[in-house]
């Protein structure tokens, strides 16, 4: 029987931000152990290289000092031992995003990927199978004395919510399993036998009671329609609850969020606000990704290399339908009715018809460049790329509607994601790239080809203003109020020009960010990175930029003045119409009793 990998994590130096991480070898390499860290985390598709946050390494082994040396970004050697060899890492931890790992004096958190150092071997030696022990320690006093910890990872010995001893099967596992150390809120609840944690990191007054309930309701939901994973017997949300946020990650037995205080349920609140909406569709999402990602995922990804980019064009079905589903479930559950749904979905649509990128780069293509382009926007990105998320769920949304239209009612999308669960899902085969579209072809009897080189491969307009009018729902546009005019909504007051570029103070200056293509910005000679200091011979700031825009009508020309570096630029404006590219949906008074049957079979099954 091989020995486990021993791994032990402590919080050596929180003002200093540093975890001080050990990995005890039984039987090393003899010909000298090679060590490494992942070059991106699961889920978030970008090389982030976490072997750049290692501030001090060494080896020993028997008690004395063994020669280590980097081999490359991300490896190392130790010299040949012929014992027992123990590898003592310091990692700087400063980095509060979920794919991250932070330290300081009111709490810790960690993902394995950036902490644990993964031992190379030849195959015989089977390190990736190895199962893992990890110990947690607490912080040195004066710091963590009311600290608890928080982790989906199964406990060797560590008490509830308590320091101690972890296990896992191997060291992919062992790096899907984030751990958030400090002064925690406890929520518990269960769904369909398997326990549920909500903890949350961060001051707050949210009403635990009515978040546990609402959270238990979707996630029953979810459970519902595909089944509950065999392999799921706990699950845990790590919640950091800053002033403000937004943002998650998926992982197999948890997922790590962020979100603002305020967009948590106060005591007392009776229906929903906007943000705790969106707060429970990034719970949803993240959930969701139980099934379509972390069990069922593309072949490219069995297994993962974390050494490297690792392409597919397939990321629209994970993440997209992924999106779709995400507030469809808040829907399905019971915890928004139609009209507020149908707002989200309102919202979606404004932000893909607002950037041109949709008409120059596809899904597939945007998911296969994720790594370079969705990943690393720049200033251009709204004219260059489109949302594989965004645009991906308003594909899965067109889909449904299509396979329930074209079958009459005897398909859904919901039918096509039952069979790629069977088959990838519960199987563990991993879906090729050409596969989702296969089942769909195969589950509804159709021939889908026209609609999957549109919608997937290429940049046209998705079919999604007939296919709501024959559900009972008309597709309305508008133009947009002003710069903070999400869509979704009926307005009255519209901006009554175009001006096409984005604004956003800093140091107490106003700089733009972003200029649209074909704009009257763009026209003028603006650029991004300008600092706009006038428009009409008036100081102008982010704050007051809308206001100023409502004295101008179309065709009305004025000036503007920028600094572009640290020259002083003139421009001449022309203002042009506003465009009518902000979304909103309203049911039908008398949609006719076969589009009612129909919105009735999509949206109340």
């Amino acid at each position: 029987m091989t020995a486990p990998l021993k791994y032990s994590i402590r919080p050596a130096d929180p003002t200093a931000h540093l975890f001080e991480v050990r990995l005890t070898i039984a039987d090393p390499d003899p010909a000298g152990q090679v060590l490494r860290l992942p070059a991106w985390i699961p889920g978030s598709y970008m090389i982030r290289d976490y072997a750049r946050h290692v501030v001090g390494i060494r080896a020993e082994s028997d008690g004395l000092n063994v020669v280590i040396e980097k081999l490359d970004k991300s490896r190392w050697q130790a010299a040949p031992v012929e014992r027992e060899l123990t590898i003592t890492a310091e990692i700087y931890a400063f980095d509060e995003s979920v794919r991250g790992a932070h330290l300081d004096t009111t709490h810790g958190f960690f993902n394995g990927t950036c902490v644990f150092l993964e031992p190379l071997g030849d195959d015989d030696r089977g390190f990736e199978d190895r199962a893992c022990e990890l110990e947690i320690l607490p912080p040195d006093k004066p710091y963590g004395k009311h600290w608890r910890v928080a982790t989906s990872m199964e406990s060797d010995g560590a008490p509830v919510y308590g320091f101690g001893r972890y296990c896992a099967a191997n060291y992919a596992e062992l790096i899907d399993h984030p751990v958030e150390m400090g002064q925690l809120t406890i929520g518990e609840f269960t769904v369909n036998g398997v326990p549920h944690v909500f903890a949350i990191r961060g001051r707050h007054s949210a009403d635990m009671a009515r978040l546990c309930h609402d959270v238990e309701k979707l996630c029953t939901t979810q459970h519902e329609f595909l089944g509950t994973p065999k392999d799921l017997d706990r699950y845990v949300f790590l919640l950091h609850a800053p002033g403000e946020g937004y943002g998650g990650l998926e992982h197999g037995w948890s997922s790590s969020l962020v979100a603002s205080r305020g967009s948590l349920p106060p005591r007392g609140l009776e229906g929903m606000t906007e943000e705790y909406r969106t707060f429970l569709g990034l719970v949803s999402h993240e959930y969701f990704h139980l099934w379509n990602v972390k069990r069922m995922k593309p072949a490219r990804f069995r297994p993962y290399d974390l050494t490297q980019e690792t392409h597919t064009g397939l990321l629209w079905v994970f993440e997209g339908i992924t999106s779709y589903y995400d507030d469809l479930m808040l829907l399905r559950s019971g915890l928004i009715p139609v009209e507020s749904w149908l707002e989200m979905v309102g919202q979606t649509m404004t932000r893909v018809h607002r950037n041109a990128g949709r008409l120059r780069q596809s899904v597939e293509a945007s998911s296969f460049d994720a790594w370079t382009k969705f990943y690393k926007q720049d200033e251009n990105a709204g004219n260059a790329i489109v949302s594989y998320y965004a645009k991906g769920s308003l594909i899965a949304l067109a889909l449904d509607l299509k396979l329930r239209e074209d079958t009459d009612g005897r398909v859904s999308l919901d039918d096509v994601m039952h069979e790629c669960w069977r088959r990838f899902g519960e199987t563990g085969q991993g879906m090729g790239e050409g596969e989702f579209e296969a089942v769909c072809d195969e589950v509804s009897g159709l021939v889908l080809d026209d609609f999957f080189a549109n919608a997937v491969r290429g940049t046209g307009k998705l079919p999604l203003d007939a296919l709501f009018e024959r559900h009972g729902i008309h597709v309305r546009y508008r133009a947009a109020v002003g710069g903070t005019d999400k869509g979704g909504k009926l307005s009255e007051a519209a901006m009554p020009v175009a001006f096409g570029a984005k604004v956003a103070e800093r140091d107490g200056a106003t700089f733009v960010t972003a200029v649209a293509n074909g704009s009257p910005a763009e026209k003028a000679g603006l650029a991004a990175r300008d600092q706009l200091l006038a428009l009409d011979g008036l100081r102008v700031s982010a704050a007051t930029l809308d206001a100023t825009l409502r004295r101008f009508r179309p065709n009305d020309t004025t000036s503007l003045v920028v600094f572009r570096g640290d020259e002083l630029m003139e421009l001449s404006l022309r203002f042009t119409k506003p465009p009518e590219d902000t979304v909103y949906l309203e049911l039908a008074d008398d949609p006719g009793e076969e589009a009612c049957a129909r919105r009735n079979a999509w949206l109340l099954s």
